[in-house]
């Protein structure tokens, strides 16, 4: 008597099948650890992803951090690579050669190589991500890639790639299921992408104790942000850049412009690529700091004659940066601003609702149904009710079931030239996004 065998299932033909396919297999979204990712990559035979590798992490910061990278090296005449996550509207946003997504073809051709690759090794969808990356990146011969973490550093995918330069940009409480319960804990993990000899960039101001001693037992040369020969100062509307080479020579950039993204990601940009060997002319970093913007950072759209910001915030120290910056924006000015806010469950959302409290008239809390970690917009309305009180102020609210129903309840109550804020995750600001257009460069332009 004959077995019948069941024949092998068909791979997957387009980007979102395969996309389905990462979920369902490994429903897990986070699991730490470069065991399983290096024993594909070495059976891949994986390339290094370009001659100079960057590879940046930080709480904040790290893919404004990216983008003005990709701005100075395409000024240079020079080619990038560039991986980040997670994407806003499609996948192919988080891989980018010269800035532009690529191809759904090209995803799917990298994807079915690590299938055939992988063997029994289970990898999550993120590592899966990260070595379809590296394979695009080395294919596309590119003279410098520029790698985001996706969480912490020590055990994150992309630290199977040993960095020419390393970047910190912040460090803040995020994440800590994970990346432990203090600043401390947290820059321990993110000092991981460290390595011996190798530059290290930190733009955190007060970088914890516990993370610098790691970073000199790796044997990093760290260059600290406010430290000798790298310093930032904000001059009014302009902006003064000091960097120093990798032989100790000052690189001074004065007359800067204030860019839209933040400072010091851009300040952490430019010090990488003069510690990459690269010195990039005051011209063309004025450039970069005056045209580089960044889809869900602070992204000003013009809808129906209001203002609309749209930010990704969802800890803290990045709320208490989008208030500063509305402030800036206002400018004394009496004009209303009406929030949208969705946040998911594990994340601190009275503190990122707190700093936002002075600078909002009006808040349209929403549940986030396409995310399984939500928080309920009756959660988030409590949670705002007794920030507000603690400030000595009541707050304005009303509830939704998704983002895009907030927005319209926003655009409804608010007029022409009012502000509408849509905060407080990827997940809040994808829907609307989505709703209005987007401007920047659609994804998966390109491909070799």
């Amino acid at each position: 008597m004959t077995t019948a065998t069941q024949p092998p299932s068909p791979s997957p033909q387009t980007l979102p099948d395969w996309l389905a396919l990462l979920e369902a297999r490994h429903p897990v979204a986070i699991e730490l650890g470069l065991e399983r990712v290096a024993a594909v990559a070495a059976r891949l035979q994986l390339p290094r992803p370009a001659p100079r590798v960057v590879t940046v992490a930080g709480t904040n910061g790290k893919g404004s951090c990216v983008a003005f990278m990709e701005a100075l090296l395409a000024t240079a005449g020079l080619r990038s690579g560039s991986y980040t996550s997670p994407h806003l509207l499609a996948y192919n946003e988080r891989v980018r050669i010269d800035g532009v997504p690529v191809t759904d073809a090209v995803l799917c051709a990298a994807f079915a190589r690590i299938e055939t690759a992988r063997g029994d090794t289970r990898l999550t969808y993120f590592e899966t991500g990260t070595l379809a990356a590296l394979l695009i990146l080395a294919d596309a011969g590119v003279d410098v890639a520029l790698l985001e973490v996706g969480m912490g550093g020590r055990l994150d995918a992309v630290n199977i790639v040993a960095p020419d330069v390393a970047v910190i940009t912040s460090i803040a409480l995020d994440h800590q299921a994970w990346l432990g319960a203090d600043r401390d804990a947290i820059g321990v993990e993110k000092a991981g992408i460290a390595r011996t000899e190798v530059p290290l960039i930190c733009g955190d101001p007060e970088p914890p104790a516990a993370m610098l001693a790691a970073l000199k037992n790796i044997g990093a040369r760290i260059v600290q942000l406010g430290g000798a020969g790298f310093s930032l100062y904000q001059c009014g509307a302009e902006i003064e850049l000091v960097c120093i080479t990798a032989g100790g020579q000052p690189l001074h950039y004065r007359g800067l412009p204030t860019p839209r993204l933040p400072s010091v990601s851009a300040a952490c940009a430019v010090q990488a690529l003069v510690s990459l060997g690269l010195t990039p002319d005051a011209a063309q970093v004025a450039r970069a700091f005056a045209d580089t913007c960044l889809a869900g950072r602070f992204q000003e759209i013009i809808w129906k004659g209001r203002r609309v910001i749209l930010d990704v915030a969802h800890n803290p120290a990045a709320a208490a940066l989008l208030a500063e910056r509305l402030r800036r924006l206002k400018r004394g000015a009496e004009t209303a601003v009406h929030a949208v806010v969705g946040v998911l469950g594990d994340k601190d959302i009275a503190g990122v609702l707190a700093p936002l409290v002075p600078e909002v008239d009006r808040w349209h809390c929403c549940a986030l149904p396409d995310a399984m970690r939500g928080a309920s917009a009756n959660q988030i309305a409590g949670l705002l009710y007794n920030a507000a009180a603690n400030q000595g102020v009541v707050a304005v609210s009303d509830c939704h079931l998704n983002p895009a129903a907030a927005f319209a309840t926003a655009l409804g109550a608010s007029r022409p030239g009012e502000v509408i804020l849509v905060f407080g995750s990827f997940y809040t600001v994808a829907p609307v996004l989505a709703l209005l257009g987007n401007d920047t460069a659609p994804a998966g332009d390109y491909n070799p």
